[in-house]
């Protein structure tokens, strides 16, 4: 590749990472496969940067996207997670965050319930704010089973437990 793609590439990596990491952890639930299918997107991307036109951007979220379906339909990778490192000398004061962190697990967790298609509907729809047409193609299905997938998904989004607000009367707000 040349300079300048190498340059460009850099500089969508800077300014998209963190918008595909968030994708990326909306679709599969967690944040370190969130970092590997991010970084499997970009490294598969790469290769092919001088020769994309137009939206880099939507070529990436596809290949992470396909990364993502692909993976799902494995039934085991050979990967067992391992506890997270305590990094107890590196501890500092900082506000509490707590709620956040609980609502932030609800969403995750309703998420987890749904299928890997209703999952990916809904990351594209409403994290990424695609239309209909664009998740319909970018998934290659019909833009009326990416409507009936979103309808379902989100029906069982407002069922999760968890994320039933208890606090109004009635159900209103």
């Amino acid at each position: 590749m040349t300079r300048t793609a190498d340059a460009d590439f850099e500089r969508f990596v800077q300014a998209q990472s963190t918008r595909l990491l968030r994708f990326a952890e909306v679709l599969c639930g967690d944040r370190h496969t969130a970092e590997d299918l991010v970084q499997q997107a970009l490294m598969r991307s790469y290769p092919k940067w001088h020769r994309l036109d137009g939206d880099p951007l939507r070529y990436v979220r596809r290949v992470l996207v396909n990364r993502f379906l692909t993976a799902s339909r494995r039934h085991w990778t050979n990967e067992v997670p391992s506890d997270p490192v305590d990094n107890h000398w590196d501890r500092r004061e900082v506000a509490d965050f707590s709620a956040e962190v609980q609502t932030r697990e609800a969403v995750l967790a309703a998420l987890a319930g749904l299928t890997v298609k209703e999952r990916a509907v809904v990351a594209l729809r409403y994290s990424q704010d695609l239309s209909e047409a664009e998740t319909a193609e970018l998934l290659g299905m019909a833009a009326g089973t990416v409507k009936s997938t979103a309808s379902r998904a989100l029906a069982k989004l407002r069922l999760a437990p968890d994320l039933i607000d208890t606090t109004t009367v009635g159900g209103r707000a």
